[in-house]
Order: C-alpha cells, then sequence, then structure tokens
C-alpha cells in the first residue's frame, strides 16, 4: 500500500471521527443549555459536561488533523490554498478550544451559583457571558471557519480531480449553505440543533461522509496523482 493510499484512509476515518463527535457532543449541551435556569442545569450535569468537552476536542483534533494529512498532497496542486486550508482548519480547532474552556468555566460558575455564593447575581451575569462565549466559538469556528475550509479544500479537489468532480462540486455547494448558515448565526438567527437554518449544514455533513468513505474504500485518483508527481 502506497503512501496516497494510506493518507486517504487516514484521511477518512478523522473525517468521519470529526463529524461523528461533533454531532455526539452536541446532543447534550442542547438539552442542557435550554434549561429555565441553565446554571442550576450544568451544575446538576457536571460529568456529562466534561464528557462533552472532551468529545468536542476530539472532533477539533481530528479536523485540525486532516489539514496537516492532506497538505502534501493538495500542495502539489495550488500550494497557496493547501495552506490555506491548514490556516482556516487550525483557527476552527483554537475556537473548538475557547468554546471547551467557556463551558468548563461555565461549570465551575454554575457549581459556585448552587452551592448559595454571597453574590448570585454575580455567577448569573458571568454565566451569561460564557453562554455567549461559546455560541460565539460555535458560530464563528465550528461553522463560518469550517465552511471556509470545506470550500478551500474541495476547489482545490475540484481543480485537481483527485477525487470525481461531482464530488467535490457537492462539497462546494455544501460548504457555501453552511457559510450561509454561519451568517445567519452571526446576525442573530440562531444556531445549533434547534435552529431551523442548521438544515443548511446538512449536505456539507452528508458529502464529508461521502467524501470519507471515498478515500478508504477507492483513495484518490491515481492519474491526478502522478500528474502532479510529473509536474
Amino acid at each position: 500500500m502506497d503512501s496516497y493510499r494510506k493518507t486517504g484512509i487516514i484521511v477518512g476515518l478523522l473525517f468521519i471521527i470529526a463529524t461523528v463527535a461533533s454531532i455526539l457532543s452536541a446532543v447534550p449541551l442542547g438539552s442542557i443549555l435550554d434549561a429555565p435556569n441553565y446554571l442550576i442545569s450544568f451544575s446538576a450535569h457536571g460529568n456529562q459536561i466534561i464528557m462533552a468537552v472532551i468529545i468536542w476536542l476530539i472532533a477539533a483534533t481530528s479536523a485540525v488533523a486532516t489539514s496537516f494529512m492532506l497538505f502534501p498532497i493538495l500542495k502539489r496542486h495550488i500550494e497557496s490554498l493547501a495552506m490555506g486550508y491548514v490556516v482556516l482548519r487550525t483557527f476552527e480547532n483554537v475556537l473548538y478550544v475557547i468554546g471547551a474552556i467557556g463551558l468548563l468555566i461555565m461549570l465551575t460558575v454554575s457549581q459556585k451559583y448552587v452551592a448559595g455564593a454571597v453574590d448570585a447575581s454575580y455567577y448569573l451575569v458571568l454565566g451569561t457571558l460564557l453562554l455567549a462565549l461559546k455560541d460565539w466559538a460555535l458560530a464563528l469556528g465550528t461553522v463560518l471557519f469550517f465552511g471556509l475550509g470545506s470550500l478551500t479544500l474541495n476547489y482545490v479537489l475540484y481543480q485537481s480531480k483527485l477525487i470525481p468532480r461531482w464530488l467535490s462540486l457537492w462539497g462546494v455547494i455544501g460548504a457555501v449553505l453552511v457559510l450561509i448558515y454561519g451568517l445567519t448565526a452571526i446576525f442573530g438567527l440562531g444556531i445549533g440543533l434547534t435552529s431551523p437554518f442548521a438544515l443548511l449544514a446538512i449536505p456539507i455533513a452528508v458529502q464529508e461522509m461521502v467524501f470519507a468513505v471515498w478515500l478508504i474504500v477507492k483513495g484518490f485518483n491515481p492519474s491526478a496523482i502522478q500528474l502532479s508527481l510529473e509536474s
């Protein structure tokens, strides 16, 4: 098995891990944060929050790893965009981590709040700010930078013919839709599983799974690889 075939399998597995982990981390958080008094809910589900953060970080690490694994292949076609993909996924990863830290701090705040701190209003304000930090990290990192990264990746894949063009074109369209979703979130129209605009993220989510399976089963187009090596 040549190195490109191995890279394809690893990248495919990383995409699957990142997508599955992102979904798994979002499900428990949504129900907790939707509670009328989310600070009390947070404190009551401490282990659940920690587990969600761990899964969230697994998703972040897997996502950014795809860019570093793909860079040696993509740079043979459009090096500037290959590097751009790495940068965008790194920014996405940083915002993932910021959001995760915000959730952990909010867990501490909620525990202090439930313990009956003297100035409870302070913890309510701090909890609101931390919740806003999580939402903005989600909007900018896991949606906007993710969308830009997907658009960059699939454009290079389309130009290079490393995978079938129908699949990379699907990715370009899905990336544009998820960018629209990100913009709606930035302008306060909602984000997360409860937002109707979340439907805009479905095409790219499905495309990434098809892309992942394609890489695992078939790998990159050998003729496109050979052409890049000869140029």
